[in-house]
């Protein structure tokens, strides 16, 4: 009997949980834990990890699971090692719903890195106002700067004194995010850099767009090497592999 662990952590993975519970597939959402208030899924849900690719292996036996869609965060490259290797050692099918990094187009002034610290290195040395878009757990190698007035969204406010920028503003939001927001996000606050993760999709896109529009300067984390395995970038995609045990032809 089919029941599929969904790997959770991007927008792919929300909308993959509505098409299972409406196929009447069995199946488990799991994710980080990161936000205090994620968003209700209508599958059955977990949070948290599971203890390495050890106790991600002891879980698929103990639920019996089938299959593991592997839909976490392009960033997160520890918890798809983790699941490949789990998947391994345990013979169950794994797949990754994965979305394209997003590519260059005429106008982007893109500065590609490799880490955050190259990221914090690629700021100018002059005090500059920097809206700093990769995410809460990625702002202690940018203490290193701390003349930039950095622009934060964030999900979840954060504890008064928590944040290690001597400099700057929070504004709270969760996507998706139109151009339209951001770029009057971005004139308001009088942003002359966006750092950015390379995690594609269109939900977080509109920065990408608005910086262009507004000719600004991009540093660009890429994305950060990840296992081997079957992946797509299409839900129906993932349904399809459910049902046939195999990606239709088109997919990547």
């Amino acid at each position: 009997m089919t029941h599929v662990l969904l790997l959770g952590g991007t927008s792919g993975a929300s909308e993959l949980t509505q098409a299972l519970h409406q196929a009447g597939v069995r199946a488990c959402f799991s994710y980080a834990g990161v936000t205090q208030q994620p968003l209700a899924q209508p599958l059955p849900t977990r949070s948290g990890g599971f203890g390495g690719a050890q106790g991600l292996a002891d879980f698929i036996r103990a639920q019996g699971i089938s299959h593991v869609v592997d839909a976490t965060h392009p960033f997160a490259a520890q918890m798809s090692r983790n699941a490949c290797a789990a998947c391994e050692a345990t013979g169950t099918p794994l797949l990754a719903l994965e979305r394209a990094p997003w590519q260059t187009q005429p106008g982007d002034r893109w500065t590609d890195v490799a880490s955050m610290a190259d990221a914090a290195s690629a700021l100018p040395e002059a005090p500059s106002r920097v809206f700093l878009a990769v995410g809460r757990k990625q702002l202690d190698a940018f203490a290193a700067c701390p003349q930039h007035h950095y622009l934060l969204r964030l999900v979840d406010a954060p504890q008064a004194g928590s944040l290690p920028l001597p400099r700057h503003t929070v504004v709270l939001g969760r996507g998706p995010f139109s151009m339209a927001d951001d770029l009057a996000l971005l004139q308001q606050h009088g942003i002359a850099w966006l750092v950015a993760k390379n995690a594609g999709g269109s939900a977080t896109q509109g920065k990408i767009d608005a910086a262009r529009a507004l000719g600004l300067p991009v540093v660009m984390v890429q994305r950060p090497a990840l296992p081997l395995r079957p992946r797509t970038d299409s839900v129906a995609a993932v349904m399809h592999w459910l049902r046939h045990g195999a990606l239709p032809s088109t997919s990547p």
